[in-house]
């Protein structure tokens, strides 16, 4: 599972954080600078690198490889 998490680019790791921590399109959009259509293509690829058909998978195994806490907080993955 980490390995599927490597294949991930800089910004498909950064959209993949916000999306896990439950933040929508639209203020994901805002944080990193692009439109909702770019996070929308953004979270189709996460989704199919982490080989997931919905988010609740994608959270599950975001806390299975330590990503995410069982509470929801999200662990950074980059260094700020």
């Amino acid at each position: 599972m980490r390995a599927r998490l490597g294949r991930l680019t800089p910004r498909e790791r950064e959209v993949f954080e916000l999306v896990i921590r439950g933040d929508p399109n639209k203020q994901i959009a805002r944080a990193i600078g692009c439109t909702t259509r770019t996070v929308k293509a953004h979270r189709h690829s996460v989704m199919e690198k982490m080989q997931v058909k919905s988010l609740a998978e994608l959270v599950s195994l975001a806390e299975r490889i330590g990503v995410v806490s069982a509470v929801g907080q999200a662990v950074p993955l980059m260094p700020p």
